[in-house]
């Protein structure tokens, strides 16, 4: 299994990128990580880590001149920056080189680059970003968080079906229960947009349970939530926010008495298991779904651990044929559609 990663992408340098590659390649024996970026920086930064040793020829690097910086228009750095990381990275994806790309450089740029480079699963019209959020049960994926802004209600409805095939593979969910995220449970809530796309899920052999509001994405109940782009970015960005605001809050009430210092060394343990649930590192990456390949969007600031857990599943989205089961299962509610 070869899993290109950019690794000049991202707000952390090259050397953590790296570090994260090799926590991947430990835990994985059957994995090779190919480093992209300058090669004669990337070289010195292996042999400095790893020496000449086995590990390091785990790790080839292809060589690739350009980046694209996190504030640069997606489509002109597709256009203009032909040996960019991400172009390249999915160039060997195209080409059988790689099993999977990583990046967590511009993302806009990486998914521009993945339709440019592999295009479309077939009857997919736009490929959108999952994202795992943490709840009171197991993980729930939000679909779309931030690709497709101005949707009509066949791209939710495919997002439903991409996003379903990938939680049940990956995250074993015995046929997937869909929410349809709105302003309400009732069926009559939401607006024009919302309200078709309840009707294409209603009619579908999907597991579709009906409109969740906001407050549900957290209680576990449902594992997959369906939403355009505009609304799930808004709420990645807020539950992001609010987690790193409830983390800041609860260290400052800390250490507001010595009461609560004394406190906190007998909770400490539970209080860490707390952090690590909300941590995005955790979950890895957010998969591309809907390209005809296989690409993971990681967080800008990603951390050693967020990297490794992105490469590992990435790997786990190649072993489980996840692209095979979205297109089985577009096929098969589009004809039940049909003939209803």
């Amino acid at each position: 299994m070869r899993i290109a990663l950019d690794a000049t992408g991202g707000d952390v340098g090259s050397g953590l990128l790296i570090d994260g590659a090799v926590l991947a390649l430990n835990k994985r024996r059957d994995l090779e990580v190919v480093l992209l970026g300058p090669e004669a920086e990337l070289k010195e930064q292996v042999s400095l880590k790893l020496g000449s040793g086995r590990m390091a020829h785990r790790l080839p690097i292809v060589h690739a001149s350009q980046t694209v910086s996190m504030h640069e228009s997606p489509v002109d750095a597709v256009r203009k920056k032909k040996d960019s990381t991400v172009m390249v990275g999915f160039d060997l994806v195209k080409n059988g080189k790689a099993d999977a790309m990583v990046s967590a450089g511009n993302s806009g740029a990486t998914l521009a680059a993945a339709i440019r480079k592999l295009g479309r699963l077939k009857g997919i019209a736009r490929p959108g970003i999952a994202s795992l959020f943490p709840s009171l049960k197991k993980p729930v994926m939000l679909m779309d968080i931030g690709a497709n802004v101005d949707c009509r209600p066949q791209h939710l409805f495919q997002f439903a079906i991409m996003a379903s095939s990938c939680s049940a593979l990956l995250l074993k969910n015995d046929r997937p229960r869909i929410g349809l995220l709105s302003n309400g449970e009732e069926s009559s809530k939401g607006n024009a947009l919302v309200k078709e796309t309840y009707g294409l899920l209603q009619k579908s052999s999907l597991n579709f349970i009906g409109n969740v509001e906001g407050r549900d994405v957290y209680n576990g109940d449902v594992d997959v939530i369906v939403c355009d782009g505009f609304v799930g970015n808004v709420s990645l960005k807020i539950s992001e926010g609010l987690a790193e605001a409830a983390m800041k809050m609860l260290k400052e009430e800390i250490m507001k008495s010595l009461r609560a210092k004394i406190g906190y060394l007998f909770i400490r343990k539970a209080f860490d298991g707390f952090r690590t649930r909300l941590d995005y590192a955790e979950y890895g990456g957010a998969p591309l779904l809907g390209i005809n390949g296989v690409g993971i969007i990681c967080h800008g600031s990603s951390s050693s651990l967020a990297i490794c857990n992105a490469i590992r599943e990435a790997a786990n989205m190649v072993e489980n044929r996840v692209n095979d089961s979205i297109v089985k299962t577009l096929a098969e509610c589009t004809g039940k559609e049909s003939h209803a």
